[in-house]
């Protein structure tokens, strides 16, 4: 706190601003929200959602739920479609199936699906996708109307005529071969798998437990299954099964589902950003829960603005976004301001995007993040350092500005 506020009156201020009752997150990620809608009119957008532990507590705990839009096809990040708190208590697993779908924590997914039918109701198309906590019967029964879902899936699930969902996918031919790049994680070295595709209509039975009344005795959904068929020694193979509403009528088809699937590797990254390696929100100091919250829902939009202008960075498909998905419109003076200021005489440092591109804006946040332009790529945490800066400045020049009218 005493951080963020630059002193102890600064601490003071912030405190009382976190405590105050008319300061509410939902408020908050709500004008996140707005901008998000306006931002997928006519794109193709996938919705990924999922859920982050904020604060465990003996096997319970706090945790957010977040969905998140990207624009399909260059994997831009178009904003916050929904954000809610969420809290476990031990000891709910061994009722969990006697209890219907509303009164159940994956009844939150289902609304998580209805926010994004919402918020992106003017985008040219729609799919969700979770991972393997969205696997619910219910979702694929309830889905809205125009959208998709593709979920990983986490349950040998019952067919018709007495067959299983793992063993009847696992014997379908090999519809096609793809190589992809797997990034390196801890335990696993950067690789590229070589991996076999199959793929089926399947009919899902319905459950016995805890769904909701009147839903439909089976539900056809396309399978896909990827498999590392020779992993490196010593190395799990990568393995997926992928359950989806949309059509897969051939190899190349279910390679554009596993694709979509991987770009749900951005909310894991908004997530990293959120917590440790960015704002290290599991680690805040307060006992006040909904100050807390309070503090998190900011965090999280900021975090969100990180994120973009990390993807923004290279100006591949994301860098002809406008400046505004990150910025405020006035923001554009300051920036190329900097700009002007933090170029080099090198090519290399010198500012590569067009003005009034989130590119530019990027760019900008990386070189006042320390980034000098030679050595790798600017990451969250560069981002991060960068657009507190530029923040910084931002105040530091309106307050000039309120002086002079003085």
């Amino acid at each position: 706190m005493r951080r963020l506020g630059g002193d102890r009156a600064g601490e003071i201020r912030l405190t009382r601003f976190l405590r105050h009752p008319a300061v509410q997150p939902d408020i908050m990620l709500a004008e996140a929200i707005a901008h998000t809608a306006e931002r997928c009119r006519g794109r193709a957008v996938l919705a990924l959602q999922d859920t982050t532990v904020l604060r465990s507590t003996g096997g319970g705990g706090t945790y957010l739920r977040c969905v998140l839009a990207l624009d399909a096809e260059s994997g831009a990040i178009l904003g916050l479609i929904d954000a809610s708190f969420v809290h476990r208590d031990v000891g709910r697993r061994a009722q969990r199936r006697a209890k219907p779908i509303e009164e159940k924590e994956s009844f939150r997914w289902l609304e998580g699906a209805d926010q994004a039918a919402t918020v992106c109701a003017r985008a040219r198309s729609l799919t969700v996708i979770a991972d393997r906590e969205g696997d619910i019967y219910e979702a694929f029964a309830l889905r809205p109307e125009h959208s998709e879902l593709l979920v990983r899936a986490a349950h040998d699930r019952a067919l018709d005529e007495g067959e299983r969902l793992w063993t009847t996918l696992s014997r379908q031919p090999v519809a096609g071969w793809a190589e992809i790049d797997l990034p390196a994680r801890p335990g696993r070295r950067a690789r590229t798998a070589c991996l076999a595709l199959r793929h089926a209509s399947l009919s899902l039975v319905r459950p016995r437990h805890g769904q909701r009344a009147g839903l439909p005795a089976q539900i056809t959904v396309n399978a896909i299954e990827v498999v590392e068929e020779e992993p490196p020694a010593g190395q799990d193979a990568l393995h997926w099964r992928l359950l989806t509403t949309q059509p897969v009528r051939d190899a190349a088809d279910a390679l554009a589902v596993v694709e979509q699937y991987r770009r749900r590797w951005a909310i894991e990254q908004l997530f990293r950003t959120l917590k440790t390696q960015g704002f290290d929100v599991e680690n805040i100091l307060i006992a006040d829960e909904r100050a807390r919250q309070r503090l998190t829902a900011a965090a999280l939009i900021a975090a969100v603005i990180v994120q973009q202008l990390v993807h923004a960075r290279d100006g591949h498909g994301a860098g002809v976004r406008p400046v505004t998905d990150a910025f405020a419109a006035e923001d554009q003076a300051l920036l190329e301001a900097c700009s002007a200021q933090l170029e080099g005489k090198t090519a290399r440092q010198k500012n590569p995007h067009p003005r009034g591109s989130l590119g530019y804006g990027a760019w900008v946040c990386a070189r006042l993040g320390g980034w000098t332009g030679y050595y790798g790529k600017p990451g969250p945490i560069v981002m991060l350092e960068g657009w507190k800066e530029f923040q910084a400045r931002k105040r530091g020049a309106n307050l000039r500005l309120s002086i002079s009218d003085v």
